[in-house]
């Protein structure tokens, strides 16, 4: 059959029924669901939402982390030619306000008893909002658990009205409403149709291998296009799936051991540094075996990438390194990653080699909610791939370089536009069609796409001089110390740095140095602490140009977070508000 909506891609999904086909995974256990019992319950909840009233159109808004009922009433609301309108977990109470009722939600479903108390607070606010349902945990007055929904839908023959409906399910009908995170500004809906998933999901699906047998993990939220969007490429494969929340991956990976999974940069950050923590407090000789396997990793990956055979010595070599030393260390990943995805920002390239040269090969791509979302994506074909690039453009996709570098992209997965913002809409999607990404990019001579910095981003200092941030904030961040690293200097006479140090390496750093400190405001103020980063510093500048050059930095007291407002739900660095909420920091880099 040819794919026109996600319900085709889930009828694809069922053609290969098994007995543990989608498993949640958490701490102290897991729970799994057969092909069959999803599809029923899947059933049951279009047929109860339909006696509820929601309709063709009809929003449905979903806050929940992931687990097999994420997809479950996704499908669900889907089936009824319904829009859901899927939102973080880390949302505020005055932020679901402004959601919900943008989005004119006529059904909310929240995951647990604490997600569905910020719906309580601003109910009366929310004049659409009829129905409210709770996937597990005990509920308020006026809330009814999914399991009840699910049971009142259980009638004769639902699995064949599912279909039935799902036919009627057209290619244009509009299928989601994702609110941006958004660096800056107010959260904007983007409005994506059935064709726009549908064609990147059969677009980017070549360039990923993905076997029927393999278990695919998802914890990146599902709220966010990205592992939407891979989501419904492993149920085009119909592979296993394992759910968990990104809060819980770090315990649970090693047990779970996935075949692939999507992930951002900083989760690949996060396991590096974790692995050089290990390797630094290793003795000297352990140390040493490790350098040599990763250079014998390196090298080999090198040759992999290019299309060349791992043959002759370099063969056995491997073969020893990865006995010794590479094996061992994938088992922190469960030791059966045969590739991972990257996407949501810039993986750093030492990253990316790094994880090549270990056997886990990760592919980057690039792309933005309003382009469902993949504009290019690396490939594990020899001649798809290049360290350092995102990737060639899929082959559906018109790209253009816009005469000052911002990249403008055209083809079936843009967007609509968003929701209730025509003028907003008229602002990025032109007469002809293209969205305009605020990325400014090149493109290679053999067709592979460079990110080079966000148009918004670019810091010009009171001199003129344009400097892009993100190459060199990635570069500080290369050392297993530096967590975080946001560069300021617009309009600035030079550029300084706010540097948020990796505290779980940091720490251990000081105890073998006899540094004893007071907490960490106190061991970010001491002079051997200072000399070790202005040592990462000076490493970084000797590669830039003079006006790109970090004169000042501080270094900040505490890590990054979503809950602080500093980092966006997909882990990338709000830069205004950092600056903000660190204004007397920069003030005094500028002022000594």
């Amino acid at each position: 059959m040819s794919e026109r909506t996600v319900l085709d891609l889930y009828h694809r999904d069922v053609a290969s029924p098994r007995p543990d086909h989608y498993t949640h995974f958490f701490p102290g256990g897991s729970r799994t669901l057969s092909t069959e019992e999803f599809l029923a319950r899947t059933s049951a909840l279009a047929q109860a939402l339909s006696e509820l009233g929601v309709g063709a159109g009809d929003r449905v808004l979903l806050l929940s982390d992931d687990r097999p009922e994420w997809h479950l009433v996704d499908l669900a609301v889907l089936d009824l030619g319904a829009v859901d309108v899927p939102v973080y977990g880390t949302l505020t109470p005055e932020q679901l306000a402004y959601q919900m009722r943008d989005s004119g939600a006529k059904v909310a479903v929240a995951e647990t008893s604490e997600q569905m108390a910020k719906i309580l607070e601003i109910r009366n606010r929310c004049p659409d909002l009829a129905h409210l349902i709770q996937i597990e945990g005990d509920t308020e007055p006026g809330v009814s658990s999914l399991e009840q929904v699910v049971l009142s839908g259980q009638v004769g023959g639902v699995e064949d009205r599912f279909w039935k409906r799902s036919r009627k399910v057209s290619e244009d009908d509009l299928m989601t409403i994702i609110y941006t995170s958004g660096t800056t500004g107010e959260p904007k809906g983007v409005m994506l149709s059935h064709r726009n998933l549908v064609q990147n999901v059969l677009a980017s699906a070549p360039r990923v291998p993905v076997r029927r047998r393999d278990l695919a993990l998802e914890f990146l939220p599902l709220c966010h296009v990205f592992e939407r969007m891979v989501g419904y490429i492993y149920m085009w494969h119909s592979t296993y799936r394992a759910y968990c929340s990104i809060y819980h991956v770090g315990e649970l990976i090693a047990d779970i051991r996935p075949h692939l999974f999507a992930a951002v940069p900083r989760f690949y950050e996060k396991v590096y540094q974790t692995i050089m923590a290990k390797v630094a407090a290793a003795s000297p000789a352990r140390r040493a075996l490790f350098r040599w396997a990763l250079d014998v990793g390196r090298e080999a990956a090198h040759r992999r990438n290019g299309g060349r055979q791992v043959a002759g010595l370099l063969a056995q070599r491997l073969r020893l390194a990865d006995r010794l030393v590479l094996s061992k260390v994938r088992q922190g990943l469960g030791g059966r990653v045969h590739y991972a995805i990257s996407g949501g920002a810039e993986l750093p390239l030492h990253l990316a080699v790094f994880f090549h040269a270990l056997g886990v090969p990760v592919l980057e791509g690039y792309g933005l909610t309003e382009t469902s979302p993949v504009i290019a994506v690396n490939g594990a074909k020899p001649g798809q791939l290049r360290l350092g690039t995102v990737g060639k453009p899929l082959r559906n996709l018109k790209l253009r370089i816009a005469d000052d570098g911002e990249l403008l992209v055209k083809g079936p997965s843009v967007m609509r536009g968003y929701w209730n913002k025509p003028e907003m809409t008229a602002e990025v999607l032109d007469q002809e069609g293209f969205f305009y990404t605020g990325d400014i990019a090149e493109i290679d001579d053999d067709g592979f796409l460079l990110i080079v910095d966000r148009k918004k981003d670019l810091i010009v200092t009171a001199g003129g001089k344009n400097v892009a941030p993100l190459p060199i904030e990635s570069a500080l961040a290369s050392s297993r110390f530096v967590d975080a690293a946001v560069l300021i200097g617009d309009r600035r006479p030079y550029i300084v740095a706010l540097v948020s140090p990796s505290f779980e390496a940091l720490e251990p750093w000081a105890a073998e140095h006899d540094l004893e400190h007071a907490g960490r405001s106190d061991l970010v103020g001491r002079e051997q602490v200072r000399q070790l980063f202005q040592g990462i510093v000076d490493r970084t500048n000797a590669g830039l140009a003079r006006h790109e050059q970090i004169k000042k930095f501080a270094l900040l007291p505490t890590s990054l977070s979503v809950e602080e407002g500093q980092l966006t739900p997909t882990l990338k660095v709000k830069r205004r508000v950092v600056e903000q909420q660190f204004a007397t920091y920069v003030e005094r880099l500028y002022q000594e």
